[in-house]
């Protein structure tokens, strides 16, 4: 089985898959490390170099390489993965997706010290950052509402998202760390 974790930036793509992996013992692919990994370049590098449609190319290639090869494994996602293409509908038919939901007010706690090591906020100033984020929430919801699970992170420790998410895969039974 392959878990797919989708969501916006900050919501916790990245622990969850960490916490999920260990629990279940899955080796863990990031897709943007993995795309980072075969251009030798940051994505922050391949934005600024090559462009986000060459981004995000790459990145569909990728994630179907991934999907068609891999068998048990967490694959933490983009943010925009879902949004381009019909990545959403090819992650449902391949994976258990799960939609890792926060806030507009967590995401922007979690993103604003972050912003330059993230391309698509970089440039953002910390004042229009919260409206920034709503805005592509807006845009993007759609997509990652079609995910099979929807789990809302704000109040919950990557641990907790973790076990909520085997639970409701029933995967294994609910224990605590």
């Amino acid at each position: 089985m392959i878990i797919s974790l989708v969501g916006y930036m900050g919501s916790g793509k990245t622990h969850i898959a960490k916490s999920l992996g260990q629990k279940l013992g899955l080796k863990i692919i990031d897709l943007d490390k993995e795309i980072s990994l075969r251009h030798h370049l940051s994505v922050n590098e391949i934005f600024q170099t090559k462009g986000e449609i060459f981004f995000r190319k790459q990145e569909r290639a990728i994630l179907l390489e991934l999907l068609a090869t891999q068998q048990h494994c967490i694959l933490s996602l983009g943010g925009g993965t879902p949004c381009y293409y019909n990545n959403m509908e090819t992650i449902n038919e391949f994976s258990e997706s799960v939609f890792l939901r926060a806030t507009v007010s967590t995401l922007n706690k979690r993103l604003a010290e972050k912003r330059e090591s993230r391309p698509l906020i970089a440039r953002v100033d910390k004042a229009d950052l919260p409206e920034f984020i709503a805005k592509h929430l807006f845009e993007r919801n759609p997509y990652y509402a079609q995910a099979k699970l929807i789990i809302d992170t704000d109040l919950l420790s990557p641990h907790e998202v973790a076990d909520s998410i085997i639970q409701r895969l029933h995967l294994l039974p609910n224990h605590s760390d």
